[in-house]
């Protein structure tokens, strides 16, 4: 059985994937992948940090992708693209997403940030994180066994 394409026997839930990344000044946060094949997409969710190991998932960020979003996301991971900008618009709110690849020796050689802009007050919601070249190598994995699921093969 593929863990990412068949619901849990105990949950009837798909397998997600998530990136934590609290850190001590509190202003880390989690990217959490989730596969929706009833909706032919991926649902990411993104969720300030709120305490030393705790995540604020009642105020989270959610983003639904598409086939062209995983494309945009998968040419960042794969080196063909130096960023992918996804922008999502509704009547209730703007959700945008940026995946880039940074070139600082020092510092993470991803960058991924998630926000959304809500229509009524226009406040403001956003996650960023670092993301390693490991966690990178599996997150491409994942996209790609998502983007094959999806188109059914």
């Amino acid at each position: 059985m593929n863990p990412i394409a068949e619901p849990s026997p105990t949950t009837d839930r798909l397998p997600e994937h998530a990136i934590y990344k609290p850190n001590a000044k509190g202003s880390g946060g989690v990217i959490r992948f989730g596969l929706n094949p009833a909706k032919g997409a991926v649902f990411l969710d993104a969720a300030p940090q709120s305490g030393e190991r705790q995540f604020d998932w009642e105020n989270k960020v959610t983003m639904k992708w598409g086939l062209p979003d995983l494309g945009a996301a998968l040419a960042v991971l794969q080196g063909r693209e130096a960023s992918a900008k996804l922008f999502h618009k509704s009547e209730r709110a703007n959700s945008a997403c940026e995946l880039r690849r940074r070139d600082d020796p020092d510092r993470a050689p991803y960058l991924m940030g998630v926000s959304r802009q809500e229509a009524a007050d226009k406040s403001v919601r956003k996650v960023t994180i670092p993301i390693t070249h490991a966690e990178a190598a599996v997150l491409e994995q994942v996209l790609q066994a998502a983007v094959r699921r999806l188109v059914g093969w």
